[in-house]
């Protein structure tokens, strides 16, 4: 299994298509066999679903996302495991130990409208830097 998170620093992203980077660990039997971290290349409608799908990605774990992109990764095949948050390694050894489950977005309705161009802060209660 090939696993994208949304990453900021060493921490999941609350903002999936806004991340700075996004940390590819591959998944087998159990035992992370590869991990890298990639820049974002870009937040465009429908870009990340397909770039994502083209290089193997079947999930993808972010703090949210909006409705289209949820539909976008459906169409795609790609698993989306969103309302995540703390450190990217905790999350990579809860996701290995069948321990990590979707939850609620935590981007408010309508938050990514402008697809990043014109907006660029999501209204995300009492947010802390170190809590996405």
């Amino acid at each position: 299994m090939k696993v994208a998170i949304s990453t900021d620093g060493d921490f999941v992203s609350a903002h999936f298509g806004r991340c700075p980077h996004f940390t590819i660990v591959d998944i087998e039997d159990g035992v992370v066999r590869r991990q890298e971290r990639i820049d974002n290349p870009g937040h465009h409608p429908g870009f990340l679903p397909r770039f994502l799908q083209q290089n193997g990605v079947s999930a993808i774990i972010a703090g949210g996302m909006g409705q289209r992109a949820l539909m976008l990764f459906a169409d795609a095949g790609i698993e989306t495991i969103v309302g995540i948050s703390g450190a990217v390694d905790e999350v990579i050894h809860r996701l290995v130990q069948g321990k990590l489950e979707s939850g609620q977005s935590l981007c408010q309705p309508g938050a990514g409208k402008g697809y990043g161009l014109d907006k660029t802060e999501c209204e995300h209660p009492d947010e802390d830097v170190h809590d996405h």
